[in-house]
């Protein structure tokens, strides 16, 4: 089983919509980057996620939603826009929030999954998880999650501790 039939194995997909997704943005030259669990994933030992959290460039938001909308199934958001098939588990969460911009031109190509695609650095991606964490109108699940995924990135990224905030250096009993 290679890495892709692993990944729609788990997001029940059919039709791959996770490679759907990702031939429009390449067909209109749109310019984005993963960031999330999946992009930490593309630094650490991998964990399942239904959830891809993807940053595309301001300019090219409303043409995609306006694209996406006549495919699959377009749901806003607060800080998202979530794209969702019927023929698949996975969740497509556009961030919406300007602080993730910038990501896109510090972005490389990496592995995730068996899909070579633009992904955050990675303090960008740590970044994003902190600021993700921080947010407390977000369900105190996710939070946990986001805490466990900055832990796993400081585990095997060491170096990435001191861009910490001190009160999640307190929360994880980590120190520089």
């Amino acid at each position: 089983m290679t890495k892709k039939d692993f990944m729609n194995k788990i997001t029940n997909s059919q039709n791959d919509f996770f490679q759907r997704f990702l031939d429009i943005l390449k067909e209109k030259d749109i310019k984005f980057c993963v960031v999330g669990g999946l992009a930490v994933n593309a630094y650490c030992e991998p964990v399942v996620s239904l959830d891809l959290d993807i940053v595309i460039a301001g300019s090219q938001v409303s043409e995609l939603i306006r694209i996406l909308s006549a495919k699959f199934k377009a749901n806003e958001q607060l800080h998202s826009i979530n794209i969702s098939s019927p023929d698949s588990d996975l969740r497509i969460q556009i961030q919406t929030d300007l602080r993730y911009q910038e990501f896109i031109g510090r972005a490389a190509n990496k592995s995730v999954l068996g899909y070579e695609i633009p992904v955050a650095s990675l303090e960008d991606v740590l970044q994003g998880k902190i600021w993700a964490y921080e947010d407390t109108t977000r369900r105190p699940s996710k939070r946990q999650k986001d805490l466990a995924d900055i832990m796993r990135l400081t585990e095997t990224h060491p170096n990435l501790v001191k861009l910490l905030p001190d009160s999640i250096k307190q929360r994880l009993a980590l120190s520089e």
